[in-house]
């Protein structure tokens, strides 16, 4: 097991912090190891810069104002270890503080992960742009409170080994800088809390003008075929203003606060200075002292300008961390049970019933779906197609009425057993990006299924056969047979390459592939023409009957070419049962139902 897996294991095992003072506690304490050695190192990378000008002005009293050769090289051999020293002690510090925060950001990006992908879903009330922002660049900003630790006990240190040195030439410089730094560094915390303030408001903005550029590209061709792509357009220039001027209004606090350290520090330095040339010409500091009080009081101000920035690196990871633990904590949007179900459902009680079920616009819905049925739903408001989807999926909380699977109540049921027994193929299904295969065989593999070959060498092949029986059932064997790479043709992210009528025929094959005993399809022909949509209605049902004689199929949609394959046709008419037949006889009887299915 690799380092980068132990800890991914470590921080699947461990609890989520549930404030971000928690979560930045947690990260601290996570990286301890390499956060110690990364300041120990570091600190003595300061150590050996502080005695850089101690050497220097050691030189000068011992060998230059004397002229003693043999003292010169011994301390010209001594600086040269100095720097080897100070050049290696920061070569690996750096790498063990840079190694902890990336190690710690890709940590917190899987747990981002891991909630967002959770199959009980979330309620963080972030968009997906949103939550990509957070679980990227706002998990970057926390992990770097990590590195700013290792820096902050590095420059601390160069702080007081530096008052050491010149407390040992001179105590009223070394009292005087004793108390001027930390009084300097409480000066600079006053504009931290702003910093904080503009850098959430920043990340909250940018996160916002993300998520709405994933929504207009994601929908670029229906904003395009409806005229809206000028609207959708300024939108989007008006989230991205406020994220520039949010942007800005940040840099120019962070400018502000680095220029205010920047003048601290070169007004420290020449009181310092100014104070140790008096003396010197008062005769109480030599010629190599006097070089040392100047050059230590010169180094002074990098480890109070970096303080600066470790103060800024705190103000930052604050504001992202409060933001990345609203994601973590985000609560369940549903609340499973534990009781399993077996792999294959019982013939008696039915697959699915439905007793007097009420949730969104149904209002006391009674169904039932037997093994080995293929019932068609007509909805005349998709509301109720949506409630019907959630209820079966098990996202229904707080459903009334009574909704079993397999005799058993869905609120009761495992997450994972419920969705291995009731697979719902909802009308915006996603494909991945990859192959045609490997999007076929995802959901057949999620289920314990066999996995088909993964290259050309396994054509013809029972597995091979297996999905091109799922394509041609769903009319889609033009995509392998057209294309030279068969199955292995390559689908882009969110499979741009393909027309949606291709994407809606690959989704259906994905969810026959599965093979499920209780399959849902919702609106699966929307995107096809009639024609086709006759063949997806032939091929469904005849593979369904073949593979799975016991398999019940429930198809909520208005294409008459499917409900006409349907055993029955349930209608539902504001949220009720209106009326339940064989697509001809309610086609004959009902002139509702013909309205709304005969075009």
């Amino acid at each position: 097991m690799t380092a980068a897996t132990a800890d991914a294991h470590q921080a699947a095992a461990e609890p989520v912090p549930g404030t971000a003072k928690a979560l930045r506690t947690r990260t601290l304490r996570r990286q301890r190891g390499r956060v110690a050695l990364g300041a120990l190192l570091l600190s003595l990378h300061q150590t050996c810069e502080v005695l850089v000008p101690v050497a220097i002005g050691l030189t000068i009293d011992l060998a230059v104002t004397t002229g003693d050769t043999t003292a010169l090289l011994w301390c010209v051999a001594g600086l040269a270890l100095l720097f080897t020293c100070l050049a290696s002690a920061y070569r690996f510090g750096a790498r063990f503080a840079l190694s902890a925060t990336e190690r710690e950001a890709h940590q917190l990006r899987l747990e981002s992960a891991r909630r967002v992908l959770h199959p009980r879903g979330e309620l963080s009330g972030l968009r997906s742009g949103e939550i990509l922002a957070v679980a990227t660049s706002d998990a970057e900003q926390v992990a770097t409170y990590v590195r700013a630790w290792a820096m902050g006990i590095a420059q601390v240190t160069a702080i007081v080994v530096t008052t050491a040195t010149l407390l040992a030439i001179n105590v009223p410089l070394g009292l005087g800088v004793l108390l001027g730094v930390p009084l300097m560094l409480l000066l600079l915390r006053i504009p931290a809390a702003r910093i904080t303030r503009r850098t959430e408001a920043k990340q909250a903005t940018a996160a916002r003008a993300t998520a709405m550029a994933t929504d207009l590209v994601g929908g670029l061709r229906v904003l395009m075929g409806i005229g809206a792509r000028h609207n959708a357009s300024l939108r989007y220039q008006r989230a991205s203003e406020r994220a520039l001027t949010a942007s800005v209004g940040a840099a120019a606090t962070n400018g502000l606060y680095t220029g205010l350290v920047t003048a601290a520090g070169a007004v420290f330095l020449g009181v310092v200075a100014g104070a140790a040339g008096w003396m010197a010409l008062r005769g109480h500091l030599t010629i190599g002292e006097l070089v040392i009080v100047v050059g230590l009081a010169q180094f002074l101000t990098e480890p109070v300008r970096a303080l600066g920035l470790v103060g800024q690196l705190f103000a930052i990871a604050r504001a992202s961390a409060q933001r990345l633990t609203r994601l973590l904590n985000a609560p369940d949007a549903v609340h499973p049970g534990d009781r399993l179900l077996p792999d294959a459902l019982p013939e008696v009680p039915p697959a699915v019933e439905l007793r007097g079920v009420s949730h969104g616009t149904l209002d006391g819905v009674d169904l039932t779906l037997a093994q080995g049925e293929f019932v068609g739903i007509l909805t005349t408001d998709p509301r109720d197609a949506e409630a019907l989807v959630d209820l079966l999926a098990g996202r229904a909380e707080g459903a009334g009425g009574t909704a079993l699977v397999g005799g058993r109540p869905v609120p009761e049921l495992d997450l994972t057993s419920l969705r291995r027994a009731v697979l719902v193929e909802e009308h915006d299904s996603v494909l991945f990006e990859g192959t045609l295969r490997t999007n076929l065989v995802v959901s057949r593999t999620a289920r314990g299924g066999h996995t088909a070959p993964s290259t050309e060498a396994a054509a013809n092949t029972d597995d091979d056969r297996f999905l091109r029986e799922a394509l041609a059932a769903a009319a889609a064997e033009d995509l392998v047979s057209g294309h030279p790479d068969g199955l292995d043709r390559p689908v882009a992210d969110r499979a741009a390459n393909l027309s949606g009528g291709q994407r809606q025929r690959v989704a259906l094959a994905r969810a026959l592939v599965a093979d499920p005993p209780v399959l849902v399809l919702h609106d699966p022909t929307t995107a096809v023409d009639a024609v086709t949509e006759a063949a997806i209605a032939q091929g469904t049902a005849a593979l369904r009957a073949a593979r799975a004689p016991g398999g019940a199929t429930l198809v909520i949609a208005s294409s008459p070419a499917l409900l006409a394959r349907a055993d029955r046709v349930v209608v539902l008419r504001e949220g009720r049962v209106h009326a339940e037949g064989t697509h001809a006889r309610l086609a004959e009887d009902d002139p509702h139902y013909r309205e709304a299915v005969l075009r």
